[in-house]
């Protein structure tokens, strides 16, 4: 024990040494190939799951809230829809809500400009949402969304916003997929049709988000909306919920659960993100991680070379320190010590680069993408585990080229043969 305490002291100065007498530009540069090599293992894969994660953001924000209830499969609404907006209401740790009542229609656009009635008409299917506007507003922020025109007044009728996806020259990116209206504008009239109650509605505004289920509704207050639906059923569609923080979305859920999980759909918004999304997520996940092996395939070599050279250069001297009777396992730590602060190094620069400049970065101004707004992810748990890697790797390639030039003769290497 003694022996190897010496050891390590002896290959800590060696170490020092070595460092403080190489060249200064061979050092940076060295820390420089490091500290890419720890951004390419956590900001590749970050910004591929960050694709994804953005989109559940927006989803969360504005869509789902942190809880959302949904009818059950089979069911036509939400059962108890009064008793559960009362219980919300009265709920200290529910900070805001928002009942959406949806009913499935058609909207026509050109039935006041088309001449010839045997040409096929401008329409489209519809979801047809009805809301409280303030509630809806103050959940979502929905209206920060309106790109055109204006979002609705809640003290007018006969009016809709129309989500930019169910328009021809918004989704004409996406293919022909899907029908879309032709030439609409804010203050274009529409012809709404719910079953067999169609009624004229003029278009203020058009909402574009990259969530789907926001750009593919038409919106309007709940008065036209009962009117058009012939609808005198209380019970809606969707309640989201957003909580103030103080609970986790898990507790408030099952608070829910417990009264009127027998008649409704409760899921958390982790819970409500489709499963396809979370396979997605895994696999941009793996093949950041692949990508990221590389670089440390690359950096190990890397450190591998430059640990040998500088071994080979300096074997005269590694054969005098083995013969004035400095250990073998004392001049490998000395290099090993070498690797340990260049890989150190990478991580530490890496992590304030990360941390201090990427990730605020990339919140402040996220990738657009047409599914989402893609931001970086790079968790402590998930950076303290690439760094360890990283640390390991390097001293490995760091360990092995010490060892083969440590392993030769004494006299062989004091003459340079």
């Amino acid at each position: 024990m003694k022996s190897f305490l010496i050891d390590c002291r002896v290959g800590f100065f060696l170490g020092l040494r070595q460092l403080y007498r190489s060249s200064i530009w061979t050092t940076v540069l060295i820390m420089f190939i490091m500290t890419l090599t720890f951004l390419n293992l956590v900001v590749i894969s970050g910004i591929l799951v960050g694709l994804i994660e953005g989109g559940n953001i927006a989803n969360r924000k504005q869509y789902t809230g942190d809880v959302i209830i949904t009818k059950r499969a089979g069911e036509p609404s939400i059962e108890r829809t009064p008793e559960l907006l009362a219980t919300l209401e009265n709920m200290p740790a529910v900070e805001r809500y928002s009942a959406r009542y949806l009913k499935g229609g058609s909207i026509e656009a050109n039935y006041k400009t088309r001449k010839d009635f045997n040409a096929l008409p401008d329409t489209v299917g519809a979801q047809i949402a009805g809301i409280n506007i303030a509630k809806e507003d103050a959940l979502s922020g929905i209206s920060d969304y309106v790109v055109e025109g204006r979002f609705l007044d809640p003290d007018s009728t006969g009016e809709v916003v129309i989500g930019a996806n169910m328009l021809r020259r918004f989704s004409s990116a996406f293919g022909d997929g899907f029908d879309s209206l032709d030439g609409v504008y804010p203050g274009d009239t529409v012809k709404i049709t719910v079953e067999d109650r169609t009624k004229e509605f003029r278009v203020v505004g058009i909402v574009k988000s990259k969530v789907g289920e926001v750009s593919f509704r038409t919106y309007m207050n709940m008065n036209d909306y009962r009117t058009l639906a012939n609808s005198t059923d209380l019970n809606a569609s969707e309640i989201a919920i957003v909580h103030n923080g103080i609970i986790s979305d898990e507790v408030l859920k099952n608070m829910l659960v417990s009264e009127f999980g027998a008649g409704a759909k409760i899921q958390t918004a982790t819970e409500a993100i489709p499963q396809f999304l979370n396979d997605i997520r895994t696999a941009f996940s793996l093949l950041g991680n692949v990508i990221g092996g590389i670089g440390i395939i690359v950096a190990s070599v890397t450190m591998f070379i430059v640990i040998f050279i500088n071994a080979i250069t300096r074997r005269k001297y590694i054969g005098i320190l083995k013969g004035i009777g400095v250990s073998g396992r004392a001049i490998q730590g000395a290099y090993i010590l070498q690797s340990l602060f260049f890989a150190l190094s990478g991580a530490i620069i890496g992590t304030i680069i990360i941390y201090g400049l990427l990730v605020p970065a990339f919140a402040a101004n996220p990738l657009d993408f047409p599914f989402s707004d893609g931001i970086l992810v790079a968790t402590a748990s998930g950076t303290t585990t690439r760094a360890v890697l990283l640390l390991c790797i390097t001293l490995i390639a760091g360990y092995i080229p010490a060892r083969m030039i440590v392993r030769k003769n004494t006299l062989d290497s004091i003459l340079g043969r």
